[in-house]
Formats: structure tokens, C-alpha cells, sequence
């Protein structure tokens, strides 16, 4: 008798005059003069709320209908009509209303219309319910579909790389340690803890990257890419950072510094326009509630080629901006959060790509160019965020790499696997890697990265 129907379609196409019903949670209910209420409802499809009439004479009005309140869960059926008030197109003419689950007023946390983040924060299983937190919920599931689209529709493979690993991409060293021994009672040998007796034989870490294993299947496939979760054991409270995030990592064989850059510059804006295109509703409420300058800096990037400086360049660049940056700009020396957005946000007003880094701030697997001091790296720098992608030409020669290898103070035979690819059929392959988390960041204007991920896992925070 009634056809079920989303929200989201509905308001799209509003088949005015159907038999419908619809399922969500109750946002407002309002009683009004002459018997009748008028009810908000949200099933998370989209932004907007359905408006619902219920009048007296449904048998359950006194005692369910207008005892609802925020947060209580509904299926309603009735009639779609065209709206006589303003404000909204349409309205469901209630016939039916059952209530899945009460929200009593008096205990549910999310009663006010307006929470802080932080105060959110604290309530990761709710927070979806609120505007801001699903729409950033409907911004990552659009990018998401999107990144998968742009490669798919390039001709890459998606590989699955390894979430549990025994190498250190980044050779940094913080990863986290993946153990099945019994803590109370570690083996040990020689001071250490012996992990020749745990599950794998030898210690395991969670992953830091993809990247080394995608280089495998980049070296038989072609073109890949792989998107998944990394971890990093970085003792880092800043609005920037992780310990659990989501990398997206192509690969491409017979691809050079050039090429990596451009099909990078491609990606971003491919991901931006989708999201401007699909998600209009959302990014028009963060542009009014949390970034009023979103949409413009999402025109900076789509209208505009970026720019392309070396590390040399941008080095003399920030020494002659006439200002004091709290960390010293010196050539050899990382570019920190400031120096990025600084050229990005004042030097050059759009993205910036920034190639050519020293040899010994960049990992052992990037291409060493022909200074011997720089190598065929490169980073891409957004307003508001600093580096969102960075990436390199791969070290494809067998000697150089293992030099590498040796001068990073890494094992060797970790690394067999790696040079093999290079002992057998090597070719220049390039490729990068994208926290997926500071896309959406920068997609949605939210000033604190914890807010774009479903459930955050930083320095003692892991809760749900």
C-alpha cells in the first residue's frame, strides 16, 4: 500500500500524490492550534528533514505522536502532498506512525541544536546525528567513490597491501608493534625481546604505507593504486594529525617525476569537482557554519594550473618573506606547516607543487637526481592544510638503491624482496600517497582533522 522511500530521492523527484513511507529520527516536533503537529524527520540520506503533518485523529496522537521527541526513531507512512506553508516544497500527510525507539528527552545528550566538536568528541556513537558530522560523513563517501571512479576510469588495478608488515616504508621507526605474546611473560634474548617465538616469527609492525608492496604490483600490472588504513606511532596532539588514517597510494610503472606530478594535480581537482557537484548541500552549510571562504578556495584549486617551484626555490623564497616563522628556514631542513602554507596561501594564492628535496630529509627508495644532493621527489601544497600529497620518482637502479639502503642504516636482507624488483625486469616507476583524511579536511573547511574521520585514534584516545 505504501512505497518505501528515502528522503534524498524524494525531495529530488517528489512524486506528489503517491502513497509513501518513510524511516528516520524525529530533529523537531512542533504542537500546533487545532490539533495537530508538525514533525521533522531525518533518515541521514541527505541534509534536508521531511516535514510530516499528524493530526488527532490518528489513534495513537495523545499517546506516542506527541510525546516524541529529538533523536526518537519513526517509520511514518501517509500521503505526499504539495506544502501550503513555506519553507518546504512538500509534506508527508500522516495516516501511520509507529515508533522503532524512544530518545528520552531528559538523558539524550543531543538535545541543543548547537554542540562544540570537542564536547562531540566525547560521544563518538552520536555525534553522526548531527548535521555537521553527517554531512562530513557524506563528503567522505562521495571522495571515496570518486578516487575509486578517476582510477578505474584510467585503467590502474586495486590491490590490497598488507595491513600487518615487517618493513619501515618511512623509516622513521614509529610504528606500532603487532604481538601475539604473552605480555606478562616475553621471551627474551640477549636483553631484548625475542621475537623469533612470536606468531610471524620476527616483529611485526602495522603498516605505515603501501607503497613498497604496490611498487610490486605497479613492476607486473602497470598502473595500481591502493587505499586503505595506516597507522603511525607519532606522539602528536596537533589538529593535523593521527595515529590511525587512510592513505591512497598509485603506482605507476614507466612513469617519470613529470608525469607523477601531473596525474597527482589531475586527481585533486578530479576529487574536488566531484564533490562540488554531489555534495552541494553540505558544503553550502560548512561554508555558512564552519569555513565562509570554502567555496571560494575550492574554485582556487579547480580554475587555476598549480604552481611549481624546487625545494631550492621555495627555501630562497621564505627567507625573503620579510617575516620570523617559528621554525628556521634553512636549506636541508624539512619544510614545516607554516613554511607550506605560507607559499601556498600568500606567495602564490593557489596549490603548489614544491620538487627536488634533499637527498637526506627524503626516504631511501626516492630517485636520486643527478646533483647527487636532491632527489625526484615532490610534495603538493594547499591553502589551509599545507602538503596533502606527496610523492616521488622510485629509485629503479639496483646499485644506487642498495646504497641507500646501506646509508639509512637498514638491513639488507629486509629488503631482498625490494631489490629483487630491480635485479629482475626494473623500469622508472613513480607514484604517491594522499592522506585521505586531509582531503576531506580540506573539502569541508574543519579546522581539526579528528572531525573528518568516523572514529579517531590518537595519543591516548582509542576509545569507541
Amino acid at each position: 500500500m505504501f512505497e518505501f522511500m528515502r528522503i534524498a530521492p524524494l525531495l529530488q523527484a517528489p512524486p506528489i500524490g503517491k502513497a509513501l513511507e518513510v524511516k528516520g529520527w524525529v530533529r523537531t516536533r512542533r504542537d500546533a492550534k487545532g490539533d495537530f503537529s508538525f514533525l521533522e524527520i531525518n533518515d541521514g540520506s541527505c541534509l534536508a528533514n521531511l516535514q510530516v503533518v499528524a493530526d488527532s485523529t490518528l489513534f495513537n496522537y495523545e499517546g506516542e505522536i506527541k510525546r516524541l521527541t529529538t533523536g526518537c526513531a519513526v517509520r511514518v507512512a501517509g500521503d505526499l502532498v504539495a506544502s501550503p506553508a513555506k519553507g518546504q516544497a512538500v509534506e508527508l500527510r500522516c495516516r501511520e506512525l509507529t515508533v522503532y525507539g524512544w530518545a528520552p528527552a531528559e538523558t539524550y545528550p543531543l538535545q541543543k541544536k548547537h554542540h562544540s566538536f570537542e564536547f562531540l568528541r566525547s560521544m563518538t556513537h552520536l555525534r553522526p546525528r548531527t548535521n555537521s558530522l553527517a554531512a562530513v560523513a557524506r563528503v567522505r563517501s562521495a571522495l571515496s567513490l570518486a578516487l575509486h571512479r578517476f582510477f578505474a576510469e584510467r585503467g590502474f588495478c586495486y590491490v590490497h597491501t598488507p595491513i600487518i608488515t615487517t618493513n619501515d616504508c618511512e623509516g622513521a621507526g614509529e610504528q606500532f608493534t603487532v604481538t601475539a605474546l604473552d605480555m606478562n611473560k616475553l621471551p627474551s634474548r640477549d636483553g631484548l625481546v625475542d621475537f623469533s617465538r612470536d606468531f610471524f616469527g620476527r616483529q611485526a609492525s602495522l603498516t605505515v604505507s603501501g607503497q613498497l608492496e604496490a611498487e610490486v604490483y605497479a613492476l607486473a600490472l602497470g598502473n595500481v593504486y591502493t587505499f586503505g588504513p595506516t597507522f603511525r606511532a607519532e606522539n602528536s596532539n596537533t589538529s593535523r594529525h593521527l595515529a590511525e588514517f587512510w592513505m591512497v597510494e598509485p603506482e605507476m610503472a614507466f612513469c617519470d617525476l613529470t608525469d607523477d606530478i601531473n596525474l597527482a594535480e589531475e586527481f585533486l581537482k578530479y576529487l574536488l569537482a566531484s564533490v562540488r557537484s554531489e555534495c552541494g548541500a553540505e558544503l553550502d552549510l560548512f561554508c555558512k557554519f564552519i569555513d565562509p571562504a570554502l567555496h571560494d578556495r575550492l574554485a582556487m584549486v579547480l580554475d587555476q594550473d598549480f604552481a611549481r617551484i624546487t625545494y631550492t626555490e621555495a627555501v630562497e623564497r621564505l627567507r625573503k618573506a620579510g617575516r620570523t616563522f617559528d621554525f628556521p628556514v634553512q636549506w636541508g631542513a624539512d619544510l614545516q606547516s607554516e613554511h607550506e602554507r605560507y607559499l601556498a596561501e600568500e606567495v602564490f594564492k593557489r596549490p603548489v607543487v614544491v620538487t627536488d628535496y634533499p637527498r637526506v630529509i627524503k626516504p631511501f627508495y626516492m630517485r636520486i637526481n643527478d646533483d647527487n644532493r636532491t632527489v625526484a621527489a615532490m610534495d603538493i601544497l594547499v591553502p589551509g592544510i599545507g602538503e596533502i600529497i606527496g610523492g616521488s620518482q622510485r629509485e629503479e637502479r639496483y646499485d644506487v638503491l642498495l646504497a641507500r639502503i646501506t646509508e639509512n642504516g637498514l638491513r639488507q636482507a629486509d629488503y631482498e624482496w625490494y631489490l629483487d624488483l630491480r635485479r629482475y625486469g626494473s623500469a622508472p616507476h613513480a607514484g604517491f600517497g594522499m592522506g585521505f583524511e586531509r582531503l576531506v579536511q580540506f573539502a569541508t573547511g574543519m579546522a581539526n582533522i579528528r572531525e573528518v574521520i568516523p572514529f579517531p585514534r590518537t595519543p591516548g584516545a582509542a576509545a569507541l
